[in-house]
């Protein structure tokens, strides 16, 4: 069929315990994956097969969480339910742990590093997530301690060209943050979701952010800038509607923004066929007030 998928090897990753994450090095060239026996697994092809090229067994001492690789696929951090993040330095052909990141009171549970390589960020079943710098000579230190959730926080992503960072948690919200005047603070709150907000992910312009929830629905939201067309910012106090679009079929969109920030949310349930024709039905109609 065309633009079909075909599967091209199937490998016994974590064969004893649960796969928990895959991630991609930039060069697409080497594959990292983690799971419940407190090891790290590297994967990279030799002729048509896939073969395991490394085993990193000495950092953690319970489950691997997440593993992220740095912009410049030269390290790897991996974040663990033994409340630490270890940072993975690519030798020649094999990993060695260079630096192991502590101060979670509880499990690791998301850790990301931003577009410029040079901050970390790390969350925690302890409610807090923390932003972590790096220096040229490698050391790693903690400049923000941010504890702007309620409950535990499950997943840190940064913006693809900003040091902008968002976190999801148990608490049914999604965070934004962003450095003022040298320290880290929380510049916006996107609420809407009705039960734990699992994961999120910006398109590559960075000017949407997809949120995915326990309350089986998944939320699109777009950066209010001066001169949206969707949208009129309204005054504070008022209501946060901004307008409702009606399109043709059984589907209603609300466009809102969140009291607590510049973040449009498109609200509702939206099967994936249909949202590609809600959004160009949005943009071909002027929105009613």
């Amino acid at each position: 069929m065309k633009d079909s998928l075909v599967l091209l090897g199937r490998v016994p990753a974590h064969p004893d315990s649960r796969c928990w994450f895959l991630a991609w090095n930039p060069a697409g060239t080497l594959l990292a994956s983690c799971g419940g026996d407190r090891r790290i697994r590297i994967w990279g092809t030799e002729g048509d097969s896939w073969v395991c090229k490394s085993v990193l067994s000495e950092g953690h001492q319970r489950t691997v969480r997440k593993v992220a690789w740095s912009p410049c696929g030269n390290y790897l951090a991996s974040a663990s339910f033994d409340a630490t993040t270890c940072i993975w330095k690519k030798t020649q052909d094999d990993f060695e742990c260079v630096t192991t990141l502590e101060g979670h009171e509880n499990e690791v549970k998301s850790v990301a590093w931003a577009p410029s390589g040079n901050l970390l960020a790390t969350c925690s079943r302890d409610k807090s997530v923390w932003v972590w710098e790096v220096d040229e000579e490698d050391e790693y230190e903690c400049v923000s301690v941010l504890n702007s959730h309620t409950q535990d926080v499950k997943h840190v992503i940064w913006h693809p060209s900003q040091e902008l960072l968002a976190s999801a948690s148990y608490d049914d919200t999604v965070k934004l943050y962003r450095e003022e005047e040298d320290d880290w603070v929380c510049c916006a709150t996107l609420e809407g979701h009705e039960s734990t907000v699992w994961s999120l992910a910006f398109d590559p312009s960075g000017q949407r952010l997809a949120s995915c929830s326990d309350d089986r629905t998944v939320r699109i939201w777009r950066q209010y800038l001066p001169g949206n067309e969707q949208a009129t910012l309204t005054p504070p106090g008022n209501a946060s509607v901004l307008c409702r679009a009606s399109t043709p079929g059984p589907f209603m969109m609300l466009l809102g923004v969140s009291l607590r920030g510049p973040w449009l949310q498109l609200a509702g349930m939206m099967l994936s066929e249909c949202l590609r024709k809600i959004l160009a039905q949005i943009r071909s109609s002027p929105p009613s007030p």
